[in-house]
């Protein structure tokens, strides 16, 4: 059976962020309701089609779809309008035996470098009426032949087990879009070239993806610097989680067990993990206790800087450009220019890895590094030096 993809919603930062206050210090202020989880990994797509799929999510052995398309199948076409730049000098789809399909990168691909860049063949609003099974797969009838062909050769899960595949390809539709589809704007893509990536845990994945609403595409950046012949790896989930609890997800949602690096880590150092990975989500909750003045500047700030030294032990690098800009709020509203300066060029190398560096991120915190007193977060709480890096 070939690897079942994602149903995780990009990381996109939106352009507004420094307008409210930062992300965790949001969700503690409304952590009496139980409404977010402080965590900052994006929800599962499995919640975003939770009202429009719920009827049709029956529990099944996973189904490959056959070599003749289970009737979808259209005849091939070369040209595509999903990919809109040559990735073929960065990587190829090979066959990983036991794992299906895998991206492997035929050269070396330096941190933050663009890996993928590439429109959805076709997006589903967030809620539909009628059948979402001849829904989908109307929209991927009605896609680029070569298009088609490249969604339907996705893997998936969660058939229906008392139907047939060969006679009910409107279901396989709905199945390879549940398993593969990403949650953007305003509803919910497909991308079969970023689909191709498989799933990490924790230090294991070396690339992130991100929907790029202004520019209508999804783009996949590398984390950090990719060997050639080192398979490219994004997460599907929150991982700062216990290794049991991982693997539960993964079987339950998209049915595989994780053996990634971190996955497979002997006894005594996967416990160690496991803790270095709670500790890092704790410290996030101790850290959004600033947004009800629960702590000080002060305290804030080293607490960020724990959770940035808990993830160098265990190699966790991603969300650190908006770690670094919340920090930066945090400095701003409380005056400290130089902290406010040195934080925001820390979120603006760390965006760059995982966004781009011309990303609207990048953009607004380079504004920010170079006149402080220009975030909307400045003088919000008493003038206090609270503190740069120091990493």
């Amino acid at each position: 059976m070939s690897t079942p993809r994602r149903r995780g919603k990009a990381p996109s930062e939106r352009g507004s962020d420094l307008n409210d206050p930062p992300k965790v210090v949001k969700a503690a202020a409304i952590k009496r309701s139980a409404s977010e989880n402080t965590s900052r990994r994006r929800v599962l797509l499995l919640a975003a089609l939770a009202l429009v799929f719920t009827y049709f999510y029956l529990r099944s052995d996973p189904v490959s779809p056959t070599e003749s398309g289970h009737g979808l199948k259209m005849p091939e076409s070369p040209v595509t309008t999903s990919a809109l730049y040559n990735d073929s000098d960065i990587f190829e789809v090979v066959d990983l035996p036991g794992r299906g399909k895998g991206l492997i990168a035929i050269r070396d691909i330096e941190q933050g470098e663009r890996i993928i860049t590439e429109k959805p063949t076709f997006v589903a609003p967030e809620q539909i009426t009628g059948s979402p099974a001849e829904f989908v797969a109307k929209l991927l009838r009605e896609a680029n032949p070569a298009d088609r062909e490249a969604v339907l050769s996705l893997s998936y899960v969660n058939f229906p087990k008392d139907l047939d595949p060969e006679t009910n390809p409107d279901e396989v539709a709905l199945a390879i879009f549940q398993t593969n589809a990403v949650a953007i704007t305003n509803g919910v893509g497909i991308f079969p070239r970023m689909a191709r990536l498989n799933h990490g845990c924790s230090s294991a994945f070396n690339a992130v993806y991100t929907w790029r609403e202004k520019e209508g595409v999804l783009v996949v950046h590398a984390l950090k610097k990719i060997n050639k012949g080192e398979e490219i790896l994004t997460t599907y989930t929150n991982t700062r989680q216990p290794r049991d609890d991982r693997r539960k997800m993964m079987e339950e949602n998209y049915g595989f067990t994780c053996n990634c690096s971190v996955c497979a880590l002997p006894g005594s150092e996967s416990e160690a993990s496991d803790k270095r990975l709670v500790a890092i989500s704790e410290t996030y909750d101790r850290f959004a206790a600033w947004g009800p003045k629960n702590i000080t500047g002060r305290e804030a700030i080293e607490i960020a800087r724990t959770i940035w030294r808990i993830e160098d032990e265990e190699g966790y690098l991603s969300e650190r450009g908006r770690l670094a800009a919340d920090v930066a709020y945090v400095a701003a509203a409380h005056c400290d220019a130089t902290a406010t300066r040195q934080w925001a060029e820390l979120s603006v190398e760390w965006y760059g890895y995982e966004l781009g560096r011309d990303s609207e991120q990048v953009r607004e915190m380079a504004n920010v590094a170079v006149k402080p007193q220009s975030h909307p977060g400045w003088g919000s709480r008493e003038k206090l030096e609270v503190g740069g890096p120091m990493l």
